[in-house]
């Protein structure tokens, strides 16, 4: 099969792809990775995705875990902070990072699956259905000459400008107002006295935002007014007022944050994942985590048509990501509405609210939450009608665990099929799970033991998908 588009979500979904058999053929328009950095953030539930890709642990090494938010007045005064730590997923709830080096970790992933071959200076001209494959055409960027490649399938991971999408005549829908922002990647060559979390200047007159990115890197964004560029601001000032005042500046860059999901994600074997199905607003990080989200729920749906299974199991790739993609961009644009609308007036009653949140944890945690929201009831989601607090529809949590004396972490000992966690009693099945493996939670020999992973079956059977989502439940 083909993906098109070698980015994190791109090569992610091929590494994916390739280790479970899939022979994939990654294009790009270039050869090497882009050198700068663009995204920054990701989440527990993103680094699961890179857990499964065989990368975590090396992406834990070059990456730092965010201590939480502080939401600034335009006086630079604290208006409330929110922390984070230890989720519930195995891993820090919030990384920053370099897009670079996770960009080389994947492509070294890559390389080193021998079912994947990757060919830049390429670009895809046309793809067109022959029956239950795909024939692309394409052109050499170097020499011109075009050529055409038979394809089981074609993953179009092409970004916000995306060739695939077009060319299978799907729409970008709007969920809310574009934004221009600069964007300031800075670096320094001793560390800066600067809080190691994410700031955001909820300021109508001038909304910024700075964090830590990893090692000597940080990174700046300062919303531009109507018809203003970067030469109206002065840099020097506004970087001085987040303590980063001697900081080399490494890139400036202007950037059109839009909030907006493809009409369409899917043309018989040509599928949409990552910016070219969706793109959102910073406001919640989580740009480059919904791709990867995308990449890993549609990676074995694929991988088991192409071996054999329904068609229609595709089907269900935009039935259950877009309205993800949909709700985590509307709270993006919420929340930024909320730091950054208004005027004066809308300032003091900001001050008002957020000294509300500040009292009520449950709040707070809202505030910071990307989680993925229950995945609505369908052909791979089995939820019970009048059972409020079912986990099906959710990601399992990962808690390291121990089986026959060894410590790992959950997803390690599940597999990359279907499984079944059970504490005794009724297993629960699904059709399109054949013959998942079971594993019972205790404290017997070959058994998975942990208290937390215990207390959270709470004495039931569930059933979990190959993305570690919960697809039913049996008492």
């Amino acid at each position: 099969m083909v993906v098109v588009g070698a980015g994190p979500v791109g090569v992610t979904a091929a590494v994916l792809l390739a280790r479970r058999g899939v022979d994939v053929l990654v294009l790009d328009r270039h050869a090497a990775v882009y050198p700068l950095p663009r995204a920054v953030h990701l989440d527990d539930e993103s680094l699961r995705v890179l857990q499964a890709a065989g990368v975590a642990d090396a992406f834990a090494a070059v990456s730092r875990p965010v201590a939480g938010l502080r939401l600034l007045d335009g006086g630079a005064g604290t208006l409330v902070e929110f922390h984070r730590g230890a989720g519930v997923h195995g891993w820090p709830q919030a990384s920053m990072f370099s897009q670079p080096d996770l960009e080389a970790l994947l492509r070294r992933a890559l390389a080193d699956q021998p079912r994947a071959r990757f060919r830049g200076e390429v670009e895809v001209l046309h793809v067109e259905q022959q029956g239950r494959a795909v024939r692309v055409r394409l052109r050499d960027r170097g020499t011109g000459a075009e050529e055409v490649l038979d394809a089981d399938a074609v993953l179009g991971c092409d970004g916000a400008n995306s060739t695939v999408r077009r060319l299978i005549g799907a729409r970008m829908r709007d969920l809310g107002p574009a934004e221009r922002w600069l964007v300031v990647d800075l670096a320094s060559a001793v560390p800066l006295d600067v809080w190691p979390g994410v700031q955001q200047v909820c300021d109508p007159g001038r909304p910024a935002s700075f964090m830590p990115v990893a090692g000597c890197r940080y990174r700046a964004e300062f919303r531009l007014a109507d018809g203003e560029t970067a030469a109206d601001l002065d840099l020097p000032r506004l970087l001085a007022g987040f303590g980063a005042g001697g900081a080399e500046v490494v890139r400036v860059a202007e950037y059109r944050y839009a909030a907006q999901v493809a009409d369409r994600w899917r043309d018989g074997r040509v599928l949409l994942c990552g910016d070219a199905a969706h793109l959102t607003p910073p406001f919640i990080g989580q740009g480059l985590g919904l791709g990867l989200r995308d990449a890993h729920q549609l990676a074995w749906k694929l991988a088991a048509v192409l071996d054999g299974a329904e068609e229609a199991l595709l089907d269900t790739h935009q039935a259950e990501r877009a309205p993800h993609a949909r709700a985590l961009i509307r709270v993006a644009v919420l929340l930024g509405r909320l730091m950054t609308g208004g005027g004066s007036a809308a300032s003091g009653l900001r001050r008002l609210a957020l000294a509300v949140v500040r009292r009520l944890p449950g709040l707070s945690d809202f505030t910071l939450a990307s989680r993925t929201p229950p995945l609505r009831p369908g052909r791979l989601v089995r939820r019970p009608r009048f059972v409020p607090g079912s986990p099906v529809g959710t990601l399992v949590p990962q808690p390291v665990v121990t089986v026959d004396g060894a410590r790992t972490r959950l997803d390690d000992v599940l597999g990359d099929g279907w499984a079944v966690l059970t504490a005794g009693g009724r297993l629960p099945t699904l059709p399109d799970a054949p013959d998942p493996r079971v594993l019972r939670v205790g404290d017997g020999a070959g058994e998975v033991s942990s208290p937390e992973l215990a207390g959270w079956l709470r004495g039931r059977s569930v059933l979990v998908r190959p993305d570690r989502i919960v697809a039913a439940v049996a008492g």
